[in-house]
């Protein structure tokens, strides 16, 4: 496919409007049952047919091969279901939809707890991992896939009586009800009489008669007196929540306890990255120094650094020192010249491309959806990816990779191709006027499509290992390593001209925008940090006091600013939810994802070599293979703990740049 046509390709895709196509209508995804809410239903009961049997077919077939693809059929049978209707729960515009998918997410989840203790399909796996003289016909990743479903039974308690293996289903079941609770709860605005506020400031919220609704910090807001007030209300303790979470980590700490660890984060790799802060908290100081001089120039009432100042005062020092302003940015950057720039860079890094297609009547759930084929030069194609790119009423403001469909090798030997969504938070086109980016808008971007890419370029025999499913802690690792490419003037250069006049983004621009990032990026870590403590510290032994006692503790100790009275930042830290005493992860894939720039990028981000080397090393195996053992093949080396911590502060430095052209 020549450049020609595929420019011409993005620049319909993210100019116009999708022509649905009335022929072959069909479903969600091109799943003909989901044409209606009720198809999830139907859906549903498919899958739970097809558990069924193929629970059966595992506990009566001899030990070999075929128990682990058996496995992984009944993993991709209720997979399917459930990771389409975790997308659509969230996604959908159509609430009828959304509370369908919900339920199904319910009964699935329901039914995996009640497998991970059948004793009898347990049964089935033990007899292959205990019979040496078969394990020894098996290759290295279906015996590891056969381990790590192995796991799954040992942590949902397997080895446990009959009625302690039904309290560990109830406690999974239970748990699934309070992550929904705790999940909407923390999205949720608080109200506040209007009243309350300086008339001056009321109109920065939305009034409803007469109530003020606050559902976020404002932490850009210029006026101080605005991101104070939203910090108090917006984190003001929520009795409900705060008890919810309270019974979250309770029922957390009673299952692992009862399958046998000491704690839930024993459950879970500890991060290590919390434990050696030393050498980022040093530089934190002269961040937060500078945070108070450009405080000071505002002559505010309070001279004093506080929680609700960091993300703004961040920025202001940026904007003063480089003249950061986003508007000046955002011409050379629309949508259909970063997705071509995208396109250019895996074409020569991996030899891959994007073709857009055109979707049939049904398939998708909004008309500003946009559906791409991941195309392999040689090897043809790889997967889609359905690109819910543009802001809309209702549509969750946050960015994320969702797996719809995981690839696996099927039965009759042909490739499951792999879909997954890309959801932003991008500005629409409007009239003559392409979708503009902003430099953090673009980041994200490349950030996104690199968990793409992961699942695409995946070819892994089982789907329990495809793509993004693996390691916690490495699966961040694609999408960061992307946001150096984003930050490369070599690569952008490619790609980044003026969308009226074709002028090409000034190099010094780019200089000045990467030096900015650095600027406070010290104090940002040290946040992360903090987050990945408080994680840890809350899924550790319980310590019968409040969450919000812990939290100020764990700011004291971690964070430079100090905690602010009645508040409750933790009730707004959805990730509890998610990564469970796996926060720390964030640290260790930025490390390890600096370092693989750094070696092996750095000196030519668009090197062919380095580009196989990174498929076959690390995107190609999933979770099929250890991740120290994808680090070590990429870096060709072991690296260490001093490592990860000299990478992030080796981060830090704003005299590190990119080799000149």
């Amino acid at each position: 496919m020549s450049q020609g046509i595929c420019q011409i390709s993005f620049v319909l895709l993210c100019k116009i409007k999708v022509s649905l196509s009335p022929l072959c209508s069909q479903g969600l995804f091109g799943v003909p049952e989901l044409s209606g809410p009720a198809g999830f239903q139907m859906a549903q009961h498919q899958a739970l047919r097809e558990a069924e049997f193929l629970v059966h077919k595992a506990c009566t077939h001899p030990p070999g091969a075929v128990t682990v693809e058996t496995f992984d059929q009944l993993s991709d049978s209720l997979c399917r279901v459930a990771d389409l209707a975790d997308f659509i729960k969230v996604a959908h515009p159509d609430a009828a939809f959304r509370e369908a998918a919900e339920r199904t997410c319910v009964e699935i989840g329901t039914l995996v707890e009640i497998l991970n203790t059948n004793v009898d399909l347990c049964q089935s796996l033990k007899n292959l991992l205990g019979n040496e003289a078969v394990l020894a016909t098996l290759d290295s990743d279906t015996r590891r896939v056969a381990e790590l479903f192995m796991f799954d039974f040992e942590i949902s308690g397997i080895h446990l009586d009959e009625s302690k293996r039904s309290k560990a289903v109830a406690l999974n079941v239970k748990l699934l009800d309070l992550y929904h609770e705790f999940l909407s709860g923390s999205q949720l605005p608080n109200a506040i009489d209007k009243q309350v506020l300086p008339e001056h400031i009321r109109h920065c919220f939305s009034i409803d008669g007469n109530r003020v609704q606050i559902g976020g910090l404002h932490a850009d807001s210029p006026n101080e007196l605005v991101r104070e007030a939203a910090y108090k209300i917006f984190l003001y303790p929520n009795t409900s929540l705060l008890l919810c979470l309270d019974e979250l980590l309770a029922c957390r700490h009673e299952l692992a306890t009862l399958v046998g660890y000491e704690s839930f984060a024993h459950r879970a790799l500890k991060g290590t990255m919390a434990k050696t802060p030393g050498k980022i908290i040093r530089a934190t100081s002269r961040d937060f120094k500078m945070m108070k001089e450009m405080k000071k120039k505002a002559h505010t009432t309070n001279p004093e650094v506080m929680p609700w100042d960091h993300a703004y005062l961040s920025s202001a020092i940026r904007t003063e020192m480089f003249n950061i302003d986003p508007s000046v940015y955002s011409p050379y950057f629309s949508l259909g010249a970063c997705m071509e720039g995208l396109n250019r860079l895996f074409m020569q890094l991996l030899g891959v491309y994007f073709q857009a297609e055109q979707p049939k009547m049904g398939e998708l759930w909004s008309e500003d959806v946009r559906k791409l084929a991941v195309v392999h030069e040689t090897e043809g194609l790889l997967g889609y990816i359905y690109c819910d790119f543009f802001r809309r009423p209702d549509k969750p403001h946050q960015d994320c990779h969702f797996t719809i469909r995981g690839g696996r090798l099927r039965e009759d030997g042909v490739y499951q191709l792999p879909v997954v969504v890309l959801m932003l938070s991008l500005p629409p086109p409007s009239g003559r006027t392409p979708s503009l980016l902003t430099p953090s808008m673009v980041e994200n971007l490349f950030h996104e499509i690199g968990h793409a890419m992961h699942s695409m370029l995946g070819r892994t025999h089982y789907q329990h290992v495809t793509g993004t499913r693996c390691s916690t802690d490495f699966a961040e690792v694609p999408s960061i390593l992307m946001e150096y490419f984003a930050s490369d003037y070599r690569v952008l250069s490619q790609f980044a001209q003026h969308y009226q006049t074709g002028e090409p983004l000034p190099e010094n621009l780019v200089s000045r925008l990467c030096e900015s990032k650095r600027v406070c990026s010290a104090a940002d870590t040290q946040l992360q940090i903090f987050y990945a403590a408080l994680d840890q510290v809350y899924h550790g032994k319980p310590q019968y006091r409040s969450t919000t006692d812990i939290l100020r503790e764990v700011q004291e100790k971690f964070y430079g600013l100090p905690y602010v009275h009645d508040t409750a930042w933790q009730l707004r830290f959805s990730h509890l939810v998610g990564y469970g005493a796996k926060y720390y992860s964030y640290l260790m894939s930025r490390a390890i994802a600096s370092m693989v720039w750094r070696q092996c990028f750095l000196q030519d981000p668009f090197s062919r070599v380095m580009g196989e080397r990174y498929r076959r090393e690390m995107l190609a195996h999933g979770g099929s293979k250890e991740p120290v053992l994808m680090v070590q093949g990429m870096l060709q080396k072991t690296p260490t703990i001093e490592d990860f911590v000299d990478a992030l502060v080796l981060d830090l430095n704003a005299n590190v740049k990119s080799p000149a052209l």
